[in-house]
């Protein structure tokens, strides 16, 4: 490359961000900068990554930047042979832009290429690599400087001869990988010849390990739930929440108790991209996207106190982002009391237990439940918010049944679902119990089962409730001016599972501005409930448009019909 800066003139090339996503070490109340990993193109094992973020640009004749990844090959950058290309014009790069907030630390490519399609004078055929800005330049392969045959080894993607380390000072804002013809603007580098794969000049870019800092810390409000204020726990205690990161997103939640990690939970999965891929020798996590977890969530986090021993505790529970860097959410002293206390006859003359489940445990047992919003059997909530049931267990005459476990049944509103074992709650020494349901519940109904003796069958007496949520949508258009004749995109997400096969079905709405909604458009919902569409206006302006979408309840998805977010657009 030093031959290259020695032209004046020298083309203005493309870019190519190669961006590292670093390393999660969760500490309570940790402030220090985190750090993790992002595979791009291949994991250290060999198996195929996305390359998300990532750009090509090719400028000129037979020029190209192709993503060969997902088939097992590489990002390509290359000039074809059998064309005289021209300097300061044809140029091919890879581009992949660094999330604001976040700092690379270190890099390692796997990369090769050759430049054998030669030189002129004033002109040769590269590949080279650069970083923070294109003048920064590392890695070269220039012909007229002797680099004259392959770099690396193409048919090894992985081998130890095409790793190239990114020097300290070539780590920045970005990092650039690029073929090109270089030299004096004017003159054109030679058509004659090229390599096996009929390129005069390529780079390949395999795999590469980035590490990405992050100093900032996730936001964490809404906190509420029986372990912020319950001054005994019993059972299985809940904390809800509200949580943001701009950067990584919004990782783990990790309860500590006493000084000790007692568990530590993924938050979202955010489709498969907040999971960590593992393969690093650092200890670091490692993901396949460059903000892997969602940047904001509702989260309810239960606790069961069962594992922890009577008495007094000190509980520590705290949220980190991808980078490892944690927010607290609680932290407060609490008394555990899970094994019941044997009534002395003085104080409870309730006669002896008929079973093993709880004191005072009876066959005929009174089990009676309602939601703590409504006395009613069926409550409608909205998405996302965490509900929370009360109940209280009795024993014939009116003894309370004091440690007993009560199971929840949970049987979603869609046609052929499975009833499932929700949760269970532990009675106090009052014989009441409090259990917050997850905040992503569908519409279902709820069974709570008493036993008395462990391992029945069929449960002595139940209770029921209804839960019915209705459909959470959003939605986007873009543009929100347009014109007649004009198109306008509509994009969104529906919430919620399990999807029906092939989609959901959603209809567009649309209305002027106080009129009535009328439906023009029916389509579904393709995966993870993302979906796209588009309208022409037909007729002229100037007038106001409302949309919206509608997901409306039916047999085969759990949710109650839901309309997104209103949009309005204007035609000129």
């Amino acid at each position: 490359m030093f031959w290259m800066r020695g032209f004046a003139g020298r083309s203005t090339l493309a870019t190519v961000v190669l961006v590292a996503l670093c390393a999660l070490a969760v500490g309570a109340g940790s402030a220090q900068a985190g750090e993790y990993h992002v595979y791009g193109c291949r994991m250290p094992n060999g198996q195929v990554a996305p390359t998300d973020g990532w750009s090509g640009s090719a400028t000129g004749v037979s020029v190209h930047a192709e993503d060969k990844c997902a088939k097992g090959g590489a990002l390509v950058a290359a000039l074809s042979e059998g064309v005289s290309h021209a300097v300061g014009t044809d140029t091919a790069t890879w581009m992949l832009s660094l999330p604001a907030g976040e700092t690379l630390t270190k890099a390692s490519l796997w990369r090769a290429g050759d430049a054998e399609g030669g030189a002129v004078a004033n002109a040769t055929y590269e590949f080279w690599l650069a970083g923070p800005t294109q003048p920064e330049a590392f890695g070269s392969c220039v012909y007229v400087s002797g680099c004259m045959k392959t770099v690396g080894e193409p048919e090894e993607p992985l081998s130890v001869s095409n790793l190239l380390p990114v020097p300290v000072a070539n780590l920045g804002e970005h990092l650039y990988v690029n073929a090109s013809c270089g030299g004096l603007q004017t003159y054109k580098c030679p058509s004659g010849k090229g390599d096996s794969n009929g390129y005069a000049a390529v780079v390949y870019l395999y795999a590469a390990d980035l590490v990405l800092e992050q100093s900032s810390q996730p936001t964490v409000t809404n906190v509420e739930g029986e372990l912020t204020t319950a001054p005994t726990l019993t059972g299985t205690a809940d904390l809800a929440l509200h949580a943001e990161d701009s950067g990584s997103g919004v990782y783990q939640a990790v309860f500590t108790v006493d000084g000790a990690e007692a568990g530590r939970t993924v938050l979202d999965e955010n489709g498969g991209h907040c999971r960590d891929v593992g393969q690093t020798s650092d200890g670091l996590p490692a993901f396949l996207y460059l903000q892997p977890c969602a940047p904001s969530l509702n989260a309810d986090l239960p606790l069961d106190t069962t594992t922890l021993a009577d008495g007094a505790h000190h509980l520590v529970v705290s949220v980190t982002n991808a980078a490892g860097n944690s927010t607290v959410a609680l932290d407060r002293r609490v008394t555990v009391a899970n094994q019941p206390q044997t009534p002395s006859p003085k104080t409870n003359p309730t006669p002896p237990s008929q079973g093993d489940n709880g004191t005072n445990a009876s066959a005929g047992a009174t089990l009676k439940v309602r939601w703590s919003a409504t006395a009613k059997a069926s409550l409608a909530g909205a998405y996302g918010h965490a509900q929370t049931v009360l109940g209280r267990l009795t024993a014939p005459g009116g003894a309370p049944i004091a440690g007993a476990l009560v199971q929840v049944l949970s049987t979603p509103s869609f046609q052929g679902a499975k009833t499932v074992a929700l949760a269970s709650a532990r009675t106090a020494a009052d014989g009441s119990f409090r259990l917050r349901l997850p905040a992503g519940s569908p519409s279902s109904r709820l069974t709570f089962a008493y036993s008395s003796h462990s391992g029945q069958a069929v449960p002595d007496v139940t209770a029921t409730l209804a839960l019915t949520v209705a459909a959470r949508l959003s939605l986007n258009v873009t543009p929100r001016t347009s014109h007649a004749g004009g198109a306008i995109v509509f994009t969104g997400t529906l919430a919620g599972a399990p999807l029906p096969p092939g989609g959901k079905q959603l209809v567009l709405e649309a209305g002027t501005l106080g009129g009535p909604w009328r439906q023009f458009q029916v389509l579904s919902t393709a995966a993870h409930g993302r979906y796209r569409s588009s309208y022409r206006f037909r007729l002229g302006g100037p007038i106001d448009y409302e949309f919206r979408a509608v997901s409306r309840q039916e047999a085969d998805f759990p949710y109650a019909t839901g309309s997104s977010n209103v949009v309005r657009v204007h035609e000129r």
